[in-house]
This record gives structure tokens, sequence and C-alpha cells, in this order.
């Protein structure tokens, strides 16, 4: 636009309001919760960890064990829920739209960080992918504790900027402690590159944002440590047990099995499947990369360093424990290293669009970029549409099941052991107990001596023999499940 044009240009009315922008993140936030109501709500059972977390403050179902790794924080997110219904469908709405909102809120965070744009462009990277998608209106703790992650790096960036430095502060220990009530371990991850940011404040600002990510891991951990010390007799009898149930932490390079998992399937554990679909991964191989990339010029041209590395910073930490700590995988583990890279890597495309030379051809590069954006949510909804499906007949089975044990005569109270004993005994209204394994939480003697009070089932896969303490229990084959049912005589 020349001189000429812009004194030429009619200009408006005294007193009217300049034409405001378009609120791109608000209508990204929106088209998430609509994808997932439309793509993913409808017909998706519970799984096997949902009705494990569910269990907890169901008023209508016996809970569940609950193991040593997992944290309450996602129960008492669906409690007020479970206090009103037990319908599926209106919990998954209700979790599709509150996961839409905290989208919006935990990248709202960053619009005067890195701009309305960049950060609608970060949000949409993440809401785009499948298993963002998928686990939007679940009952599982990753996704939140990524948009937790992304909300406390915000506010630690801006309460170090900002005049109104207080709000910033409180809004840092709250999503910390967030984060660690979702997934105690996840919010440990996170703090450290926090509290190590801290050190890198001037002096005069430091001691308070340190404060606050301490106060937030405190008090976000305050139920985990209590429960420690009651069911387990102290934190390092916890953190054995959680060692134990994940199968032994130590050193074990996971990469290679989140590769092979990242299109599924939703658990990997024993990871022995092939890739499938690599033309699908490759993002996933870029994304280290870009990451390092973003750096690199952030570190060169001296703009928006932290902006930049600590989100990268945050990311890397909170991967650590699935990538080089324990040896299976699931998609849904790197979500919050995801939710923290879409943002220096968004800021990176817009400075890459900027750098185009001459400005004419910037329209054809961003047009070339929007059709490579679009193909790349486009694979992630095929991808979506496959999982769903998958996670839509395992729940199938679950239901299956349970209904073949009521006709069996399982009716509450009764308790459901074996195979698969969580999610069919929470389908059925069961108790579930189990004597080995990850899950165990009785004896074979205590088992038999319920089994004789109330109704009680063992299952196990369909071509194996009943348990050892059920081997004169009568057998049932539950068609369609792949499991067989042995029930007392």
């Amino acid at each position: 636009m020349t001189i000429l044009d812009t004194l030429t240009r009619p200009r408006p009315a005294a007193g009217a309001r300049p034409p405001r922008p378009i609120p791109w993140l608000a209508l990204i936030a929106a088209a998430y919760a609509l994808a997932q109501l439309v793509l993913v709500v409808p017909h998706l059972g519970l799984g096997w960890d949902e009705t494990v977390y569910l269990s907890q403050v169901d008023p209508r179902n016996p809970a569940a064990y609950f193991s040593a790794p997992r944290s309450r924080g996602i129960s008492f997110l669906a409690a007020p829920v479970l206090a009103v219904t037990g319908s599926t469908t209106a919990l998954r709405i209700v979790l599709a739209l509150l996961s839409a909102a905290a989208l919006y809120g935990a990248y709202r965070i960053w619009q005067p960080l890195t701009g309305p744009r960049r950060t609608a462009l970060a949000a949409l990277l993440f809401a785009g992918l499948w298993t963002t998608l998928l686990y939007g209106p679940q009952d599982m703790p990753n996704l939140w504790v990524a948009l937790s992650a992304v909300a406390a790096v915000g506010c630690l960036l801006r309460a170090v900027r900002s005049w109104a430095r207080r709000r910033y502060l409180f809004g840092l220990g709250a999503m910390v402690a967030t984060a660690t009530c979702f997934r105690f371990s996840d919010g440990v991850w996170l703090a450290l590159p926090l509290l190590a940011a801290c050190a890198l404040v001037p002096a005069r600002r430091r001691a308070a944002p340190a404060l606050a990510v301490a106060a937030g891991l405190a008090a976000g951990s305050a139920q985990w440590v209590t429960e420690a010390y009651v069911r387990w007799g102290g934190i390092d009898a916890r953190l054995h047990a959680s060692s134990t149930t994940e199968g032994g932490m130590g050193t074990h390079w996971a990469g290679g099995l989140a590769w092979r998992s990242l299109n599924g399937p939703l658990l990997c554990r024993p990871c022995t499947v092939g890739l499938s679909h690599p033309e699908l991964t490759l993002w996933w191989l870029a994304l280290p990369a870009l990451a390092l990339i973003a750096c690199a010029v952030a570190l060169r041209t001296g703009r928006h360093r932290a902006v930049t590395l600590l989100p990268v910073a945050c990311a890397a930490a909170l991967s650590i424990p699935y990538l080089l700590l324990i040896d299976y995988s699931a998609p849904r583990f790197l979500l919050p290293a995801y939710a923290l890279l879409a943002l220096p890597l968004a800021t990176l495309a817009a400075r890459a669009l900027r750098a185009v030379r001459p400005p004419r051809a910037r329209g054809p590069v961003a047009a070339a970029a929007v059709v490579l954006l679009a193909l790349h949510l486009s694979a992630q909804v095929a991808v979506l549409d496959h999982n769903a499906a998958d996670a839509r007949a395992t729940a199938g089975k679950y239901r299956t099941a349970a209904h073949d044990l009521r006709r069996l005569g399982l009716t509450p109270p009764c308790v459901v052991s074996g195979k698969l004993a969580p999610p069919v005994g929470y389908y059925a209204g069961c108790a579930s107990a189990n004597v080995g394994g990850n899950n165990r939480n009785t004896s074979a003697h205590a088992l038999l001596h319920r089994a004789a009070r109330v109704p009680a089932a063992a299952l196990t896969r369909a071509r194996s023999g009943p348990p050892h303490y059920a081997r004169h229990w009568k057998k049932h084959r539950l068609s369609g499940t792949g499991l067989t049912a042995y029930t007392p005589r």
C-alpha cells in the first residue's frame, strides 16, 4: 500500500470502532470441541485405565485396585459428573467441552508472548493430533498434564515480565499443582526445568517464581505422598512398588518403541508390533530436528530466547521417563511434549515465512504450507478413525463379557478376578480382585472365602485353563470376547 493509498483511503466515521481481530484461538478451541463430539464421543466406551480411575469416585461401583504409579487427579475431575449420572456419553461430552476450554485457557496465556496468530497455530498443531482428539473426552491424565504444563511455562515467563506479576505467580503454582495432581511423576519432571529457569531470572525477581513452583509441587503431591504412607509405608516404598508395576524403571531406550506405536496400538506392552504406516510418522521424526533448529535460531538472533528454550527444555524433561526409563510405550505418553513443542514450532514457521525473499513469494509459500498442514491433519483424522474403532471394539468386548456374567447370575455385590477383571468388573457392577500380576490386591485364600459369600467369576483367555484357585469351578465360554469364565459350582 502506497502513501497515496493511505491518504486517499476513506477514514472511519467519528466514534466508529476499529474492526475486531479474528479470534483464531477461540475458533480453534471450538473446532477442537466439535471434532471430539463428532469423531470420538459417539459410542466410545470406557477403557481399562478409565474404569480404574472412575471406579474410585463412582457411587454405583466398587473401587478397583489403585496401583502405586497412579495419581487421583483425573478421578477428582470426573467425580462431579459421576455424582449426577452414570452415563458414559454425558461424561464424554463434559470432558470434551472441558478439554477444549482448557486448550483455550492454556494457550491464551501465551498470546502476549508469541502473538495471537502464532499461538493459534501452536494450538492447532497440538489439537490436530489424533492422540489429542482421542483423549480429549477420555478420563485419562496425559492430556491434562500437557495443558497444565503449557499454562505453567507461560505463567512463569509472564510472571518475570508482567506488571501483573502476582496473578501469574499464583497461576504458576496452581498449574504445577494441577499437573502434579494428575500425574505425580510428570509434575516432578515439569518442576525441575522450571526451577532451573528460575535460577536464570534476575535476583530481585528470582525467589517468588521458585517459591511458586515449589509450593505448587508440594500442594499437588500432598495427596500422593499421604497415600504413600497410608498404603505403602512411605515414599520410597511407593516408588519401589511403582517401579515394579512399570516393569522395572531403569535405563531403557524406548524411542524406537514410541515410534512404532505412534499410530497405535493404544498400549504397546510388550511392544512387538511392526511400524504401521511409516509415511505418516515423518512428522514425529522431524519434531526433534525442528525443535533444535528453533533453539538455534533463537540463540543466534537473540530474540524470543526464553519463549523458545524453556518450552523445549520442559518438553525434553517430560519425555525422559517415557523415552529412557521404561521398556514399553503408548502414544498418549508424549502428549505433554507435543503440547510444549508446538509453541516454538509455530514461531519457527512464522519466522521461516517472513524470511522468504522476495516478499511477493510469501503468498505461494504460505499456500504450500497450508496444503502440507491440511494433509497432515487429514492423516491424523484417518489414524484417529482407526484407533477409535479399536478402542470401541475393546470396550465392546468388556460390555459383552459383563452382560454374559450377569446372565450367569453375577449381580452386585459380586467379584470378578483374573484376566481383564477391572474393566469387566466395572461394567458388571462387581468388585475386581487379582491374586497375581501388577494388580494383585488379594490372596487365593481370601478370594475363595469371598466367593463363598457373594457371586464370583474368574476370567481367563479362551484357550487357557482355569486359575489354580478355580480348578473345580464350572466353565463358561463367553462368545465374542476371547474369554472363558469360571464360576463356583
